[in-house]
């Protein structure tokens, strides 16, 4: 697939089912997201690929971060909680690792490493692999950035979800750039 064609058809795939992509897939995958513009070239992207058992461990820290919020949640939210974590064979938690007191704002190394993830959401299309980026109120959680490992400066910019599409994607919106075009305002 060429490149224009997989950034102009590329949608998310919300619902995805085994098998997820291969380990030389996964190395494409972040091999185009290191590629990303990067002011300053601080590399502010991690990531954190998550398959088999490690999907499950994900899913112990989403319940864990429930419990904590809601001692008494009962067995059938804390199970949907925790199906989260499995919905896509293959996940890869990105984040903006901040590096503090810098002339790159900490806003801009985040726009860094959402341009890591959109080149990971297009060359997952490219490669017929389903995505979806996924962030949600776990991603601002400061507990749940210490269990991953990262300090309450950094930030989680997704979740991204990763496998073979189990239902047939949505047709694209019919849209033209020049719907999105604004003119300079007059002084």
């Amino acid at each position: 697939m060429d490149t224009l064609t997989a950034l102009t058809q590329r949608v998310s795939v919300p619902r995805l089912t085994e098998p997820g992509p291969t380990p030389e897939q996964v190395r494409q995958l972040l091999a185009a997201a290191i590629r990303a513009p990067d002011h300053g070239m601080l590399r502010p992207w991690r990531f954190i690929v998550l398959e088999g058992a490690d999907r499950e461990r994900l899913g112990d820290i989403m319940e864990w971060r429930l419990l904590k919020r809601q001692p008494d949640a009962d067995r059938k939210a804390r199970d949907k909680l925790r199906a989260k974590a499995l919905r896509a064979p293959t996940l890869i938690v990105a984040v903006a690792e901040i590096t503090e007191h810098h002339k790159v704002p900490a806003w801009e190394q985040v726009l860094a490493v959402g341009a890591a993830v959109q080149n990971i959401m297009v060359a997952a299309h490219a490669l017929g692999l389903g995505a979806m980026w996924r962030t949600g109120d776990l991603a601002n959680d400061p507990s749940v950035k210490a269990r991953l490992g990262f300090a309450d400066k950094d930030q989680v910019v997704g979740f991204i979800y990763l496998g073979t599409p189990a239902v047939e994607p949505k047709a694209l919106p019919d849209e033209t750039p020049e719907q999105f075009l604004r003119e300079l305002p007059d002084d």
